[in-house]
């Protein structure tokens, strides 16, 4: 899609949402500056703002993303993805401890058997 797609993205939601572009930059957390710059095509949103967009517009990601220019990010296979006890310890460093990790992986492990689905 075009940065014309994008524009033309946003300003129907404005319209439906009956919002100014001060508006809903304040609605997103963004600065009028980058609504405006949006709104003129002379940049696209980061991708935190695009989430912001979809969640706020009520649409999925892929078409915000798509619509701003981005690239679509790729499904990430099995072997790809971070093991659970890895993933928990850098993302809460402070708040799990290891028991709590491994009984949360026991659980995960529970709801894959029920589900027929393999060990990771």
């Amino acid at each position: 899609m075009s940065i014309k797609d994008f524009v033309a993205f946003l300003q129907e939601l404005m319209r439906r949402r009956g919002r100014l572009p001060s508006q809903l930059a304040a609605d997103l957390g963004v600065s009028h500056t980058s609504v405006s710059r949006w709104l003129s095509g002379k940049d696209r949103p980061s991708l935190v703002s695009c989430v912001r967009l979809a969640n706020y517009a009520g649409v999925p990601l892929e078409r915000v993303l798509s619509a701003a220019g981005h690239s679509m990010p790729l499904e990430k296979t099995a072997s790809e993805l971070p093991e659970f006890r890895e993933y928990a310890r850098s993302k809460y460093p402070h708040e799990l401890d290891g028991d709590l990790v491994t009984l949360i992986e026991d659980l995960i492990e529970r709801r894959r058997k029920r589900d027929g689905k393999p060990p990771a």
